[in-house]
C-alpha cells in the first residue's frame, strides 16, 4: 500500500498548491497525494498550512517548511511500516 498525503482544498488554494504538486512530480517518492473539499480541520486550515500525512496531522508555517515535514513523516512512515518507495 503506498503512502497516503491528503490536502483540504481550502488549504491548497491558501498555501499548499505548490506542496500538493512538488509530491506529485517528486520521482523519488511514490505516493498518493489526494485532495478533498473538506479534511475536519478548520480552525488549522485557515492558520497555517497542513496535510494529513497516513492519517496523521502534519503543520508548519511555512509552505516549504509543510514539504519539508511531509517528507521527514513518509521517511519516518517507510522506516517504521516498510511503506515502499
Amino acid at each position: 500500500m503506498k503512502p497516503l498525503v491528503e490536502f483540504c482544498a481550502s488549504n491548497v488554494s491558501s498555501y499548499t498548491k505548490h506542496v500538493m504538486e512538488a509530491l506529485e512530480h517528486d520521482p523519488e517518492l511514490d505516493v498518493d497525494v489526494l485532495e478533498y473539499g473538506c479534511l475536519g480541520y478548520c480552525g488549522e486550515c485557515y492558520m497555517q498550512p497542513f496535510a494529513l500525512v497516513n492519517g496523521e496531522l502534519v503543520q508548519a508555517a511555512t509552505a516549504e517548511e509543510l514539504l519539508a515535514a511531509i517528507k521527514k513523516k513518509l521517511q519516518e512512515d517507510k522506516e517504521d511500516d516498510g511503506f515502499p518507495f
